[in-house]
């Protein structure tokens, strides 16, 4: 499906992504079995000089530990580095937001306390403007006995909990909210490798009215420049760029040389 976005002045952004416990940069399958993976100020120095376009910090146990992101490591982030920096991970009111952006936090992403209170993603919106609002949508395939409408769900605290909420309506209700972009992440796809959930993203395109971000899978370019053809606009991953499976540079050829404008 042709990206609405895409066109001669607009690029697909890369991202890597440094998912944060305890201070160190963690990477799992599935959002389990986590293993280290380096010093987030080091990493997220390494990935700007690399080229990323981007780079996004989310405290994975912030919500499951019903605490803070913590506010010194992304200021140390923020000092390392000269490309916009996404921060989520335990963000549940307006004051957070304030904390993080303070801290050097350009958008702050949210997901467990929209969920639970989704005029939080209004309250942000309208003090702070759109731009600085990332929705992370961590979604996967119902399972068991849960049912929703597109077949899809959202899942909280770190992908942990079932909500029964279906994905693409609760992606309709963010944007119209005051959501500036929406993190794709899909639970099933997650650290596997095996590419991003191009089916999920297919669905969620044709909702999305902002700009919408891949995650979960990337194992090969091929698989960015996929993501990309499915209407991303802007592609993440980190296993592969923790452990130097792929380049920034090597994903950013592949978008160019399938036709996508890159930075």
């Amino acid at each position: 499906m042709p990206n609405r976005y895409a066109d001669d002045t607009l690029t697909v952004r890369v991202i890597p992504c440094l998912d944060v416990n305890a201070g160190r940069v963690v990477k799992g399958v599935n959002f389990e079995n986590m293993r280290d993976a380096g010093d987030p100020v080091e990493l997220a120095a390494r990935y700007c000089l690399a080229g990323a376009d981007e780079i996004t910090f989310l405290d994975v146990s912030a919500s499951v530990e019903g605490r803070a992101t913590m506010a010194e490591v992304v200021q140390q982030c923020a000092r390392e580095i000269f490309v916009p920096l996404t921060v989520g991970g335990g963000v549940r009111s307006v004051a957070d937001v304030e904390r993080l952006l303070k801290s050097g936090a350009d958008k702050v992403s949210i997901n467990t306390a929209a969920i639970a209170r989704p005029e939080l993603i209004t309250e942000i919106a309208s003090r702070f403007g759109v731009q600085v609002l990332v929705l992370s949508a961590d979604a996967r395939r119902v399972q068991g006995g849960v049912r929703t409408p597109s077949g899809y769900e959202v899942t909280t605290h770190g992908g942990k909990q079932s909500t029964g909420i279906d994905l693409l309506e609760w992606i309709g209700q963010a944007c119209e909210r005051g959501a500036g972009e929406v993190l794709l992440n899909s639970m099933d796809a997650d650290g596997t490798k095996a590419g991003f959930d191009i089916e999920m993203l297919q669905a969620v395109r044709p909702v999305c009215p902002v700009p919408l971000i891949a995650s979960g899978g990337a194992g090969s370019v091929e698989h960015f420049v996929a993501a990309a053809q499915a209407g991303a606009d802007a592609v993440l991953g980190a296993s592969v760029f923790h452990f130097g499976e792929i380049t920034v540079a090597e994903v950013k050829a592949a978008l160019s040389a399938a036709g996508f404008p890159i930075r």
